[in-house]
């Protein structure tokens, strides 16, 4: 018999035998398994290293010169886009690539393709992050880092877009499975909000393309103009990140929480007015952006049904009891960013309110819905793996929740010159938020250095080897 890892990518069920499609079937799902814990592994990396330990070194160096612009913007930049892009973005290849075709009842991907798309997005954001914090050769590299990212995202789109299964398309053959066909080709709400997300994930990488072209011919340094930097953040924060999250919201939390349907159609609305906010934000209608971002989380969370009764009790067998609470935390923390900056909008010299407002969604809202929905879902995703520990989930989710408190109301209250005291507190609530950081990667690879239970064949099947 061939090798099975050949026979993975080359065969298809009608080729063999019973026990063969289940070995065959094993072994796509422990090579998908380890490729998935692979970009996660990397997005934990990018999180650590070129993410918050530099975050924290920047926050050091402002709070001991006690002045916001006393680090060079190229190295702020550099830290947010690893943040952004090789922690959070990472994350959602990986699982996008794991989860998408299965929920959508695809035809198997090929390994080769997530390979690929691991490859450039890794190298594109490592070298992003190079020729911010270093000068050499900058001019060459961001054009370079911007394509490979763009490359890779392309591969992921044009892979998790694909066909539906053969199977699925079988099962239509008679009259009473047509309608569950076409019931099934109509586009889930969810689906169609990571569609949304992926379009804006699109556009941002178009955008920093653009970008990078114009600094390497034009620039000065690596660094964005802080206007356009800013307009640029909405896009890459409001546009795509947190659309992915309602979207993944939606397929999960009714399931997690217990919550009541879905008002799928609601949610549609909430996206519409997202993308009209961001929209106004790249050209340059801040106040209004800011009132259509509110509005749009606002809607999100009243379709999502987050604080109402739940139908069920909350699932949290393998994660922290909390699980729930830091959920809807999290959506808070979207609301505060919103509220902020509508607020900075409204008063001058407001750079304290707008980095308070950012930090709010980013920590606040989108670094705890990854630690939270990262922690119930990657385990199982990675072989069915039990999280390592679940008091660890709740201590680096309640840290992470305390020092984004604590830098928020240090960062408004010590940068617009409210309390001098409050640049004394930046650099604990860094070190808080590091800790919280270091705490959950911890616990995701300790998770993965586990040995997942094992697959046990089918009756049948064993039976006839008898």
């Amino acid at each position: 018999m061939p090798a099975l890892p050949t026979r993975i990518e080359q065969s298809t069920e009608r080729d063999l035998t019973p026990l063969e499609v289940f070995e065959v079937t094993s072994a796509r799902e422990t090579a998908l398994s380890r490729l998935l814990m692979l970009y996660i592994g990397t997005g934990l990396i990018f999180m650590l290293l070129p993410g918050t330990f530099l975050g924290v070194w920047n926050l050091l160096a402002i709070s001991s010169h006690r002045a916001a612009d006393s680090v060079s913007p190229a190295w702020i930049q550099a830290h947010g886009h690893a943040q952004i892009f090789g922690w959070i973005g990472t994350f959602i290849l990986g699982i996008g690539f794991f989860s998408i075709p299965k929920l959508r009842r695809m035809e198997p991907l090929a390994l080769s393709v997530v390979w690929a798309a691991w490859g450039l997005w890794t190298v594109g954001v490592s070298l992003r992050w190079l020729s911010g914090v270093c000068p050499w050769q900058w001019r060459a590299l961001l054009p370079v880092s911007a394509v490979l990212e763009l490359a890779a995202f392309l591969i992921f789109f044009r892979s998790v877009s694909g066909h539906r299964g053969q199977s699925l398309e079988k099962d239509g053959a008679s009259a009473g499975n047509e309608r569950v066909t076409e019931e099934k080709a109509k586009l889930d709400e969810w689906v169609l909000v990571v569609i949304a997300a992926s379009v804006g994930l699109l556009l941002t990488l178009l955008v920093n393309l653009g970008a990078s072209v114009f600094l390497s011919v034009q620039g000065a340094s690596p660094d964005l103009p802080a206007n356009f930097d800013q307009r640029f953040l909405v896009l890459e924060t409001w546009g795509f990140l947190v659309v992915f999250v309602w979207g993944f919201s939606a397929k999960w939390l009714p399931i997690f929480l217990g919550l009541r349907s879905l008002r799928g159609k609601t949610l549609l609305c909430a996206v519409a007015l997202n993308s009209a906010g961001v929209l106004a934000a790249f050209t340059g209608w801040m106040t209004a952006a800011v009132v259509l971002l509110l509005a749009g989380i606002i809607t999100a969370i009243y379709s999502l049904r987050l604080f109402e009764p739940p139908a069920r009790p909350a699932k949290v067998k393998g994660v922290h009891a909390s699980f729930p609470i830091f959920v809807r935390v999290a959506y808070i923390w979207a609301v505060v960013a919103a509220a902020l900056g509508i607020w900075a909008a409204a008063v001058p010299n407001s750079h304290g309110i707008w980095g308070a407002s950012r930090h709010a969604l980013t920590v606040g809202f989108l670094a705890t819905m990854v630690f939270a929905i990262g922690q119930r879902v990657l385990p199982a995703f990675s072989g069915m793996r039990l999280l390592f520990s679940t008091k660890l989930m709740f201590i680096a989710l309640l840290l992470l929740t305390i020092g984004c408190l604590l830098r928020v109301s240090s960062e408004i209250l010590a940068y617009q010159g409210f309390a001098r005291s409050a640049w004394s507190w930046l650099p604990v609530s860094a070190v808080i938020e590091m800790t919280a950081v270091t705490l959950f990667a911890i616990n995701l690879f300790a998770t993965f250095a586990r040995r997942p239970p094992s697959r046990s064949r089918p009756r049948s099947t064993m039976t006839s080897r008898r």
